[in-house]
């Protein structure tokens, strides 16, 4: 199938499963078209070992690994949905928690993927360096999850930023551990950073490279749009920045999503306030609104497809529901440790620990980073795992967290906070 057969297959299946989950599910739309999928996935699998004849499942698992859901994802889609989603997070707002979210994207990632490492280690008997590669690619949130419950919840505009800031970071700051990890793990197999110095620059690179880029070009574009004032030219030059600067990044081996967010947060806040006249704001803001839902959508159905992807063995299903409490105990240190360091120091919303835990979602990036991992015996383990830990994150606890939110959650603003 050519690109375009098969992202007008894609549009098609998102626009039919949404509207049988409107029509009968009623869940969260991401989430529905998610569950559809999976429900589809499983009948086909279902069918095909009643017929056998049929071989509907061969063919199907065919085109799911010859989509590329990994290249697809970190190549393409997630430009788009990072910067669409920094867009509408205010500077002001990150800078009043700036540095919960810092901690959170940097020593909670590392905590996190320490636990996450070594527990699975014990649990699998994998090797700890390779079991570590694991603990990067499952310790970041997706921000894409997270920020379509966000939509969900009515929560403390304190506690919904630190959400939103830390799973637009963390996710950055995952990929780039989840390299140099996989430099150590993998030397011959595509990695970085096969030694302390070369991962120590690498991370500088790519951080704090990504970082840079994505402020430069964001200021770029700031100041071009400062000079125009045609609504439809603004948003056209808002998508090249999306696309023009992640593909930039990748070539000059900078992080691209790091790049997408902090081009985001300049575009959506200072563009938006000093570049835009109020019809472009209006426009720009729809435009990536709808380009973040649809995108949404269809990401939702390529995990729910991706089942065709992971190997059904009872000792990986057995890892996947071990890894499951195991990424919830790492999650729950990742927010609690930074908390816990700053809590002498200022106030924190009612609720943050068990919110901020439970309401971090994995999701496509986990699945995605997991493909793309060099071949070899630990990889379809770690895909399964990764896979079962991902659709355990978005259907219980996507659906469950604004409930949460509402039993625990619900307290006047700290001044402080």
């Amino acid at each position: 199938m050519s690109i375009l057969q098969i992202a007008s297959l894609l549009i098609v299946l998102a626009g039919a499963f949404g509207a049988i989950n409107y029509l009968f599910l009623r869940l969260p739309s991401a989430i529905g078209i998610l569950v559809v999928a999976l429900a589809t996935s499983f009948a086909v699998i279902a069918t095909d070992a009643l017929f056998p004849i049929l071989t509907v499942e061969e063919q199907i698992r065919a085109q799911v690994l010859e989509l590329e859901f990994s290249e697809a994802l970190l190549e393409g889609m997630l430009g788009l949905l990072l910067f669409a989603g920094a867009l509408h997070v205010k500077l002001s707002d990150l800078r009043k928690a700036w540095l919960v979210i810092f901690l959170m994207a940097t020593i909670g990632v590392g905590v996190s993927t320490a636990i996450v490492g070594v527990g699975f280690s014990w649990i699998t008997g994998m090797p700890l360096i390779v079991a570590l590669v694991f603990g990067a690619l499952i310790s970041p949130t997706d921000p894409v999850a997270v920020l379509g419950v966000l939509r969900e919840a009515d929560l403390p505009k304190s506690l919904e930023t630190k959400i939103a800031g830390e799973s637009l970071f963390n996710d950055g700051v995952g990929y780039v551990v989840f390299l140099v990890l996989v430099g150590f793990a993998f030397p011959t197999g595509g990695g970085h950073g096969a030694n302390l110095a070369d991962a120590g620059v690498l991370f500088i690179q790519e951080a704090l490279g990504g970082a840079i880029l994505g402020l430069v070009l964001g200021w770029l574009t700031f100041r071009v749009m400062r000079q125009i004032d045609d609504y439809s030219l603004e948003v056209l030059i808002t998508l090249g920045l999306a696309f023009g600067g992640y593909e930039l990044a990748v070539w000059l081996h900078v992080s691209a999503p790091i790049m997408a967010v902090c081009a985001g947060l300049l575009i959506g806040d200072i563009g938006s306030k000093h570049g835009m006249s109020q019809e472009t704001r209006q426009y720009v803001e729809a435009f990536w609104k709808l380009v973040d839902e649809i995108l949404n959508a269809v990401l939702f159905l390529m995990i729910g497809f991706e089942v065709f992807a992971i190997a059904f063995e009872v000792d990986f299903l057995i890892a996947g529901f071990m890894a499951i409490g195991l990424a919830l105990v790492a999650r729950l240190a990742a927010v609690a440790v930074p908390v816990l360091i700053l809590k002498p120091f200022r106030t924190f919303s009612r609720g943050v620990i068990p919110i901020m835990t439970w309401g971090g979602l994995k999701g496509g990036i986990s699945v995605a980073l997991a493909l793309s991992l060099p071949d070899s015996e630990w990889k379809p383990l770690i895909l399964t795992v990764t896979y079962i830990v991902v659709i355990f994150s978005i259907i219980v606890q996507g659906l469950t967290v604004t409930r949460l939110a509402e039993r625990v959650g619900r307290a006047p603003e700290l001044p402080n906070d």
